[in-house]
């Protein structure tokens, strides 16, 4: 029997953002049971840090996961940031896509799906609340609450269960959620690893973890030095889409064209207004909520003629050479650590970014498999470590595209080796909605082999300095046991009296040594 169009829609629904998620919690990085503790663990730190650093703070964090039964888990996280008003809360906890992270503004997350993402996923695997206890100041009173929460998924909004009122000791929030379906691992790509990997990119941080089996890990800050906070960039003209600049106009309080051009983009002056209305057959008097879809397509096109200034790039905050060096020495051990930033450049024309690298050999640098140390690449954007999808991101394409043969490592795979990348910018080019790779602009793979390229050569000195005193100890052992005999039969042969040797002996060492490092020797 045929139906008609209007009973084909009677089951017609629309899903809220959390019944979207519920459904499809794979796109949150909920996949797979170590996974998912780990993205768990990225959520919840990721959110400590910024809030600790926005307020001035130096973080410092308390993780205690507890296995209560097979893959299930209670994870209580603390920190000692600034605290989360009550009215907050629900908020925070129980609704997706509430935040202030959307903004062009570097930031370790963009989506306002962190803590909520985190209590849905407690929520669909044990059907029970999360408790959160938050201390804060207001008015210049120290406050406390403790809530047991539950989401409503069909309404994307927290449910107060319980409620009470606390006298805490100082600022900070606590978390407890329960979980099944997830698993802790000490491997590449799990909690454990995914928190030293924090600290090296994070060095200004301390992280306190307690494992399942109640081991206790204190990773200590190598640095008291709490980061500058970014500042918002303004979008530039050869960045931006024509969907762009709709959103733009729409959400405007500017009344002319010219107006919300020169306000919502960087680089563009009156000047270069006046040399878009050559351009184009636009009447830039127009109030921007008449703009159409034509006339916006037409604009971007017009940019692309056009010649503007870079973007500015005072708004990224790299982490910095010296900082990145302090936290690999204090994670890693290694005998030699070299890093270095690069300069701000740009990619798809108008997208400011800044490349970090660095190189740790030696120590405890490398992964530990069995007996033998494995060269172990790190990604990071925006300070946050990309602990999956490691075959498919450009950071990775980047650093194995070097033949590292010529900087003194004979078998790459099998070296006591950990190189670090991180990726500085407002928008780093995510390959999916996991943001564990990064796509393979151009511009970024060959900064990243460049910025590589730095540090290995001068790992490459070290090698040969390192080698160098191998060989000259060695020869200086040869020419100690031997010259002695050979100057005192000369001398009984000539018979003279002895000459002292060791001037001798020093220069012919330091002779051997300069050609081993390739250097000149004018003696």
């Amino acid at each position: 029997m045929e139906r008609q169009a209007g009973e084909l829609f009677e089951e017609f629904q629309e899903l809220t953002a959390s019944e979207f998620f519920r459904k499809n919690r794979q796109m949150l990085g909920f996949s797979g049971k170590i996974r998912s503790l780990t993205m768990v663990f990225h959520e919840l730190i990721t959110n400590s840090l910024d809030a600790a650093e926005e307020a001035g703070i130096l973080p410092h964090i308390k993780i205690n996961l507890k296995r209560v039964g097979k893959d299930h888990y209670i994870l209580e996280h603390r920190d000692n940031g600034p605290g989360i008003p009550e009215d907050y809360i629900p908020k925070v906890f129980c609704t997706m896509f509430a935040g202030s992270k959307f903004r062009n503004i570097q930031s370790r997350g963009q989506q306002g799906l962190g803590c909520s993402g985190c209590v849905l996923l407690s929520q669909m695997t044990t059907g029970k609340p999360a408790t959160i206890i938050s201390a804060y100041k207001e008015d210049g009173e120290l406050k406390g609450v403790k809530m047991s929460l539950k989401m409503d998924v069909k309404k994307n909004k927290g449910l107060v269960l319980e409620r009470e009122e606390i006298n805490p000791d100082g600022t900070g929030v606590c978390v407890k959620l329960h979980f099944k379906e997830v698993s802790y691992s000490l491997s590449e790509q799990g909690a454990y690893e995914y928190i030293r990997r924090t600290m090296i990119g994070n060095p200004h941080a301390q992280i306190t973890f307690t494992d399942p089996t109640g081991k206790k890990y204190v990773f200590k800050r190598a640095s008291n030095i709490i980061p500058p906070l970014p500042k918002e960039i303004l979008p530039h003209p050869k960045g931006v889409t024509a969907d762009d600049l709709i959103f733009m106009a729409k959400h405007t309080d500017k009344r002319r064209f010219r107006s919300l051009l020169t306000s919502s983009l960087s680089r563009m002056s009156t000047k270069k207004v006046k040399e878009l209305e050559k351009l184009t057959n636009i009447d830039f008097n127009k109030r921007p909520k008449d703009m159409t879809w034509e006339e916006a397509e037409e604009i971007v096109e017009a940019f692309k003629k056009m010649d503007f200034m870079a973007p500015p790039t005072k708004g990224l905050i790299p982490i910095g050479k010296d900082q990145i060096e302090k936290g690999m020495k204090e994670i890693l051990n290694p005998e030699f650590v070299a890093a270095t930033t690069r300069r701000p450049l740009t990619y798809r024309g108008g997208v400011p970014f800044i490349i970090e690298a660095a190189v740790a050999y030696g120590g405890n640098a490398g992964r530990l498999v069995g007996e033998q140390r494995k060269t172990e690449i790190m990604r990071f954007a925006n300070r946050v470590p990309l602990t999956f999808d490691q075959g498919s991101c450009a950071l990775t394409d980047g650093v194995r595209s070097l033949d590292w043969k010529r900087y003194g490592i004979r078998d790459f795979e099998n070296a006591p080796l950990t190189i670090f990348v991180n990726i500085v910018s407002t928008n780093v080019p995510y390959l999916s909605t996991g943001k564990q790779s990064i796509a393979p602009e151009p511009e970024i793979l060959q900064e990243v082999r460049q910025a590589t390229m730095q540090v290995a050569r001068k790992l490459q000195k070290h090698i040969r300095a390192k080698k160098a005193a191998k060989e000259e100890a060695k020869r200086a052992r040869v020419f100690e046991t031997y010259i002695p005999i050979i100057m005192r039969e000369a001398a009984l042969l000539a018979e003279k009296e002895k000459p002292d040797y060791k001037p001798l002996l020093q220069k012919v060492t330091r002779k051997a040594k300069a050609e081993l490092l390739g250097e000149s020797n004018d003696e």
